[in-house]
């Protein structure tokens, strides 16, 4: 079995910093195998927000990152960098790979970059991009669980159909040919799982869509702070969903839900007790 953190909408520039500490020793505490960060590292895309993200993410618990750009991490006032560098000082603080890729015999985790200079919220995939997840997933073994980790989200309750990544149908319909078994996203500062097969009715594939609220940003939205550990095998994922806990200084889990791996696809089991 492999954990996966994933962290999301950390917006260094303004972020609560009592929540920092607790955090990392949260997650050193679960000692993860792989830890995923779907975006939004930064509020404004500047120099001393990227070097703070940096150093947060050298202080994480030791384990391979894969981390990918939200549209929070290209500049917005600054419209010359926003249109010819959008990512020049993500590339420089963050990472210069833009698709970042881990895999082990039991799992592989690619990083796909969704942010757009044309837009100021919404993001979209191309149809490169949908060729190369492709490339990397459709030759891997199907004992592998296959993760795509985005900031924009491809699935979400029914009344956000208007957030949904740009050209998701499309993709979704090569990551079925692939088999993905999960989709890690952002953006909207709310927690939520679902199964693709309600939005997509792909037959025999239904894969698990996990959306992370803000980890560590006072930019809330009406829920607590928060981020995902994900417990992956073959045939059962399990999910946790870590909260802060104001009075007590600390993240603690709030919820745990099991998915089991069926002829159709990810599928909801009962719920698994605390």
């Amino acid at each position: 079995m492999r954990t996966v953190v994933h962290l999301s909408d950390l917006h260094f520039g303004r972020t609560d910093p009592v929540l920092i500490e607790p955090l990392l020793a949260c997650v050193a505490r679960i000692k993860p195998d792989v830890i995923a960060v779907s975006g939004d590292l930064t509020q404004r895309a500047r120099a001393q927000q990227f070097r703070e993200a940096r150093n947060f993410l050298d202080a994480l618990a030791t384990a391979p990152q894969i981390v990918v750009p939200g549209n929070h991490d290209v500049p917005l006032y600054n419209i010359t960098a926003r249109f010819f560098a959008p990512l020049k000082k993500f590339c420089r603080h963050i990472t210069s790979d833009l698709e970042p890729f881990y895999a082990d015999d039991e799992i592989a985790v690619l990083g796909i970059n969704t942010a757009r200079s044309l837009t100021i919220k919404d993001g979209r995939i191309s149809r490169e991009q949908i060729a190369r997840i492709s490339a990397r997933f459709c030759d891997l073994d199907t004992g592998i669980t296959k993760v795509v980790v985005t900031h924009h989200p491809f699935d979400l309750p029914q009344h956000r159909d208007d957030r949904l990544v740009g050209r998701a149908q499309l993709a979704m319909n090569a990551l079925a040919d692939c088999g993905i078994d999960l989709l890690l996203a952002g953006h909207l500062h709310i927690s939520h799982t679902t199964q693709t097969a309600v939005r997509y009715k792909i037959m025999g594939h239904s894969a698990l869509a996990i959306q992370a609220g803000t980890a560590t940003s006072t930019r809330s939205r009406g829920e607590s702070n928060s981020f995902n550990a994900i417990h992956v095998d073959a045939l059962k994922i399990i999910l946790e969903r870590y909260i802060w806990q104001a009075e007590r200084c600390v993240f603690e889990i709030s919820a745990r839900d099991m998915f089991m791996h069926t002829a159709q696809g990810w599928a909801r089991a009962a719920d698994v007790s605390i």
